[in-house]
């Protein structure tokens, strides 16, 4: 196995720790991390916020002094800090840029297009293995069953989740749109709400969940008349997004600049 040099964003928080900790769990070298000045961890060692070993090493709120030295930057913070930090890193000596950051409008996505001139990004909504098998059965599901098989996808996350639907919910929707030759934007449904809110045949809808410490459950369910389809998928650990992204860093490292995704990670495809 290459040994990386992988720089973290948001490294003193949730998912930054996890992100940190599989790095150096993987046998590779953490060299740097970022975080905004209001976390106030600058004086704390980033191996000891990962909960491994002190490396030497601090947080910096600068981009480009947290990547000075590394190969890779994984970042799953917000999107106004990972279209900042995509700037930020043109200067340095990343070539590999791994996103988990959800949320991104339409313009934004443009930004992160036009960087994959200099990086090569693979983003995702999910970095869980078992997620983008999910997605690629949906894909497959969908282009199989007709219009009278009502798709809708469920999903559940911590109380202070701040985007909604998820990412991965999207993910899940815009594979099964895929799977029925049709933009997602277009077949979506509205929030069943109110007392005139029955379901249109063709359409593809998303229920949103916010409870409690819950990692993260995805369900999409294929209902017809007489039977019902369930696939689903429970993270039992964060770290399991966190193994997906360095596993994705690994394979991203050797590729040439572009825009990926698991799919290309993995090997799924486009199965429909």
């Amino acid at each position: 196995m290459t040994q990386l040099k992988i720089a973290v964003a948001g490294v003193a928080g949730r998912m930054g720790r996890q992100l940190a900790a599989m790095a150096i769990d993987r046998g590779h070298a953490l060299t740097g991390g970022s975080e905004v000045a209001a976390a106030g961890v600058f004086d704390e060692d980033i191996g000891v916020l990962a909960g491994r070993r002190a490396l030497g090493l601090w947080p910096s709120p600068d981009v480009a002094e947290a990547a000075a030295g590394a190969d890779v930057w994984i970042d799953f913070t917000r999107p106004a800090a990972t279209l900042a930090a995509l700037g930020a890193l043109r200067g340095t000596s990343v070539r590999t840029v791994v996103i988990g950051t959800t949320g991104f409008e339409a313009d934004q996505e443009i930004v992160i297009e036009a960087a994959s001139d200099r990086f090569a990004i693979v983003k995702a909504g999910n970095f869980s293995v078992g997620v983008n098998l999910l997605q690629a059965l949906t894909r497959l599901a969908a282009s199989r069953l007709g219009a009278d098989w009502d798709i809708e996808i469920l999903e559940s996350h911590h109380r202070l989740k701040v985007d909604a639907p998820s990412g991965t919910a999207l993910m899940l929707g815009e594979a099964a749109a895929e799977g029925r030759g049709k933009p997602l934007k277009e077949i979506l449904a509205k929030p069943y709400l109110g007392p005139d809110a029955p379901r249109k045949e063709g359409e593809i809808g998303m229920a949103v969940r916010r409870a409690g410490g819950i990692y993260g459950e995805h369900e999409v369910m294929f209902a017809s008349p007489r039977q019902v389809l369930r696939l689903s998928h429970m993270a039992l650990d964060r770290a399991v997004f966190a193994e997906g992204a360095v596993q994705a860093a690994a394979w991203a490292a050797a590729q040439p600049p572009g825009l990926y995704g698991m799919d290309d990670v993995l090997g799924l495809g486009h199965t429909g």
